[in-house]
């Protein structure tokens, strides 16, 4: 690694991960590539998506991420709410007038419940895919923000570990 960064890139990219290994392994090579890449430029992970693996990549130092995940899952009916994943297409939402996410702000949220989305979807109306994908989009950039936010008050080692407990509690596949 010393020889690339010797080149004097404009950041560094890691890349390979998220293909199947175990997530330990995966969280340990991020751990382990870290310290070999310059603090004061931007580090990359390419593929990553999974929220609590932003959350880890974070944590270890890594500032740029790149995955279809928010966008495919959505078209798909899985979504990301604060009680964990969500299929949309599960019969247990048919007359569920709760919203997606009772924590998120989004406009989804506000406005539709699970049970209008489950429909949606299940009629193969599009505009299911472009409020699933808004809903995800949304939990995503939020996700990030309240990190900027948890490293500017110096609470990021805080927020990992309720982030971790939280959505350990709460899988909902």
């Amino acid at each position: 690694m010393a020889d690339i960064c010797s080149i004097g890139f404009d950041g560094y990219a890691l890349g390979g991960l998220s293909v199947g290994e175990e997530k330990q392994q995966m969280y340990g090579v991020m751990e382990a590539c870290a310290p070999l890449m310059p603090e004061d430029l931007p580090r990359y992970i390419m593929g990553i998506g999974a929220p609590e693996d932003l959350v880890e990549a974070v944590w270890h130092g890594y500032d740029m991420f790149d995955c279809v995940m928010p966008t495919r899952n959505a078209r798909n009916g899985m979504l990301f709410t604060s009680q964990g994943r969500i299929n949309i297409k599960a019969k247990v939402y048919e007359e569920d007038e709760g919203p997606l996410d009772p924590e998120c702000g989004c406009h989804v949220c506000r406005s539709y419940s699970r049970a209008y989305l489950r429909h949606l979807y299940r009629a193969g109306e599009i505009l299911a895919s472009h409020l699933n994908t808004y809903h995800n989009l949304y939990y995503f950039l939020d996700l990030m923000r309240r990190m900027r936010a948890a490293i500017r008050d110096n609470r990021l080692n805080e927020f990992r570990n309720n982030y971790t407990v939280n959505q350990s509690q709460n899988k909902n596949f």
